[in-house]
């Protein structure tokens, strides 16, 4: 799967489970280990813990190898390893102590909304 869709798939399925506050760093400057970072919030670790099995159904779907998973038993951050995308689903309380935005740097875009469903 091409990177661009795949990143395009990774947030359409954050979004079908109203994930919020996603941004998507290209870290390809800063690191070989990856290409893009995804950060999502999550209302509560069960919801995290959703929004990551999505994230994994669907990108399988499509081809696409998961690499890994981390962080599901606690849920209050969830890392799914794509590869050449890692995602970060984190409860707001983890998401503001790590803050990875800042630690990785500028941000090519953020999106703060969930898909509506009319």
């Amino acid at each position: 799967m091409e990177l661009e869709a795949m990143k395009l798939a990774v947030i359409d399925a954050l979004e079908d489970v109203k994930g919020f506050d996603i941004t998507v760093m290209d870290v390809r400057k800063l690191t070989s280990m990856t290409s893009y970072m995804i950060i999502s919030s999550a209302t509560s670790s069960r919801q995290a813990k959703a929004l990551a099995d999505n994230v994994r159904e669907k990108l399988k779907e499509q081809g696409v190898e998961i690499r890994g998973t981390e962080g599901e038993k606690e849920g209050e951050w969830v890392l799914v390893d794509l590869n050449d995308i890692v995602v970060h689903v984190m409860v707001p309380a983890t998401r503001a102590y790590y803050n990875l935005e800042q630690l990785w740097g500028e941000t090519e875009s953020r999106r703060s909304h969930v898909k509506s469903d009319s």
